[in-house]
């Protein structure tokens, strides 16, 4: 078994790190453990925080310690972090995309920048599955990995003000949807009609959850209003 860090996280959280490498395997890892320390019940957890290679653990201090919590988690990890073929479910969810036009105003420029077409572009980015590594940033924010290099794109220098929610859009190596209206240094190539984070007075909810994978799949404006009004 690969080493595994405990961190301290201030009086009341602890951060067990699985390395450096940002990899699948690593992530099934950072997910499993989670689902076995929720099954165990572990007494003055409160919070588990996944990411990419690590789980933030948020503790009581009055009613727990860092040394019991370690321990106790050292003992779930005496068994392989390895989910089995059974486990090995591929959640993926399909995500349309309208792309370019006033859906996608930076797609022109995110083609320039790759040295190709937009219809070049679409398809790269429609071709794969993008695994959602975490949810953070802003609410039901996915974290996607996958995206083909040909179209990596360095952010703005300068954020635009605001963008409206459902937008999809390339920042650097990743690509990813916005949940919420907010300011971004992304470029924006499509959007989805579908709400993706939703909030009510009863409950809130998001389309895909760490784990699962997502593939966009383009769709012209009359889809687009359909789904929009359905």
């Amino acid at each position: 078994m690969e080493e595994i860090k405990y961190l301290i996280a201030g009086d009341s959280a602890l951060v067990i790190s699985f390395g450096e490498e940002i990899a699948e395997e690593i992530n099934e890892k950072v997910l499993l453990l989670c689902e076995r320390i929720e099954k165990e019940n572990i007494e003055g957890i409160i919070e588990l925080v996944p990411s990419y290679r690590d789980v933030c653990v948020f503790y009581d201090p009055l009613e727990t310690t860092f040394k019991q919590i370690t321990e106790n988690i050292n003992q779930l990890l005496k068994e392989e972090l390895l989910p089995s073929k059974k486990e090995r479910i591929k959640n993926i969810i399909e995500i349309p995309v309208i792309y370019g036009g006033n859906y996608g105003p930076d797609l022109d420029y995110v083609a320039k920048k790759a040295n190709l077409t937009p219809k070049e572009v679409i398809k790269l980015h429609s071709s794969r599955e993008y695994r959602v590594y975490m949810i953070g940033f802003s609410p039901g924010f996915p974290y996607l990995g996958g995206l083909d290099e040909r179209i990596h794109t360095p952010r703005r220098t300068v954020p635009i003000p605001m963008v409206p929610k459902n937008s999809v859009g390339i920042g650097g190596k990743q690509t990813a949807i916005i949940t919420i209206d907010t300011p971004s240094g992304w470029w924006f190539i499509g959007k989805t009609p579908l709400d993706f984070f939703q909030i009510n007075r009863f409950s809130i909810s998001t389309l895909a959850k760490a784990g699962y994978y997502i593939k966009f799949k383009q769709i012209d404006e009359e889809g687009y209003n359909t789904i929009l009004n359905s």
